[in-house]
């Protein structure tokens, strides 16, 4: 019989999400799926068809992604004019989706037929804008149901780190007004 101290337990390892999780295996599924499907249409009609259809939306896709990326140039420039100018910048309505149109774009360079169909329906002005609407309203309730020490309180906390390796959560509290002139910050690792 030993009569020494017990080795401590390693602390247990958190939660794996359920994104890193499924992600992989829904990869998979898509990736069999579509060679699947590649293998179904050259056997319906011929493997030259597939060869042309894979050609096509590798053309189309990067045919979009130009000209949302030339859109998408085109509405920085204007943007930095009018600031420039002292005037306030106006949102036109065919600045959004710019960043859809070159996920579309992205699918459809992608090779495979599912791909492509799902690219070329996020080219599609009212596909476009209710998949912009669901993600801004997710990204919104997700801000909102932030608590403390998660992303959408980091503007808030520190992270002071101790020199025997300890990290200690804070806050930071600024004692001096706004307008006074700051000299230069000390380093934070002494």
């Amino acid at each position: 019989m030993t009569t020494g101290a017990q080795t401590p337990r390693p602390p247990a390892r958190p939660r794996r999400s359920r994104l890193r999780t499924f992600l992989p295996l829904g990869i998979a599924a898509w990736l069999v799926l579509e060679i699947w499907l590649l293998t179904v249409v050259a056997g319906a009609s011929s493997g030259l068809v597939v060869f042309l259809l894979l050609v096509a939306g590798l053309f189309l896709g990067s045919v979009v992604i130009k000209r949302a990326g030339r859109r998408a140039f085109a509405n920085l420039t204007r943007t930095l004019q009018q600031q420039q100018a002292g005037t306030a910048p106006g949102t036109r309505p065919d600045s959004e989706g710019n960043g859809l149109m070159m996920l579309g774009g992205l699918l459809l360079i992608l090779p495979g037929l599912i791909s492509d169909a799902l690219g070329l329906l996020l080219l599609l002005p009212p596909v476009q804008k209710a998949v912009s609407r669901r993600a801004q309203h997710s990204v919104e309730r997700r801000l909102r149901e932030a608590g403390p020490g998660t992303f959408g309180d980091a503007f808030r906390q520190a992270r002071m780190h101790r020199p025997d390796g300890k990290v200690v959560q804070g806050e930071v509290v600024r004692d001096e007004p706004d307008d006074t002139p700051r000299g230069p910050r000390p380093p934070l690792d002494r």
